[in-house]
């Protein structure tokens, strides 16, 4: 269930280049919020679509979203300051099972795709799991929430071009270290997905992927967010992200 906020801004910090992280007070949507769920702002009176941004974390009504400016209303959006209020539709879609990640899952995140993974790590470890965090970003000034990852349990961090933690993909780690986990849920850029999702299949554990199509409506009126998904009997099928994600089981998403 969704619902309709006026939130107050509590604080805004600055990440890295161009990424920011909002503390918001939302105690309707934070008591609703499950992990790997989503909220949908208004960013200004002259922006008509509400932006998508995950939900990095939710508790003691605040809410936690990181987000990367990449046009109007996310700029608008960063410019934010405490004591603003914010029109937040949310919480939004369907996040991940927990039930499914066995008692070491590993969380893997690849870019602005890191903050959605730790809710729902910090949910793992709430239910009793030991869980890992697999954190990939192109280069060390991109490095977002390790610290908060590390204070939850272990954490490889990647980079692709080394310049610090693990030179390489989030792929490579999972390879690496693959025999230590009872399950994978990830989320970032659609190949990256595709490859952990292989990797995961081939182990035979279970992978839950959140996609990150662009989104329109938030609520599956639209069809900007249209995947295709896979029925049991193999012919195909569209679903919306917004709607029936943003978290899928790898084997349902046609690749």
């Amino acid at each position: 269930m969704s619902i309709q906020e006026i939130c107050t801004v509590r604080d805004n910090q600055t990440l890295g280049s161009n990424i920011f992280a909002l503390t918001i007070h939302a105690p309707k949507i934070v008591a609703l919020a499950k992990p790997g769920q989503f909220v949908h702002i208004t960013c200004g009176d002259a922006n008509l679509l509400r932006r998508p941004i995950s939900i990095c974390q939710a508790h003691d009504e605040t809410l936690k979203i990181v987000f990367v400016v990449k046009g109007e209303g996310t700029k608008w959006l960063s410019q934010r300051k405490a004591g603003d209020t914010l029109d937040i539709l949310g919480p939004v879609g369907n996040g991940f099972d927990l039930t499914r990640l066995g008692d070491r899952p590993v969380f893997i995140g690849g870019g602005i795709g890191v903050p959605p993974m730790l809710q729902t790590m910090q949910a793992a470890r709430a239910n009793g799991a030991q869980p890992t965090a697999i954190l990939g970003f192109r280069n060390k000034d991109a490095v977002i929430l390790e610290e908060d990852f590390q204070a939850v349990g272990t954490v490889y961090t990647a980079t692709d071009d080394g310049s610090y933690g693990i030179h390489g993909f989030v792929s490579d780690v999972l390879k690496e270290h693959l025999d230590e986990f009872t399950s994978v849920c990830a989320c970032g850029p659609k190949p990256m997905l595709h490859a952990l999702a292989d990797i995961a299949e081939a182990k035979g554990i279970p992978c839950q992927v959140s996609m990150e199509e662009r989104m329109g409506c938030g609520i599956g009126a639209c069809l900007v967010c249209v995947c295709s998904l896979k029925n049991k009997d193999g012919s195909t099928r569209y679903g919306h992200v917004c709607k029936d994600g943003p978290v899928f089981d790898s084997k349902e998403v046609q690749w």
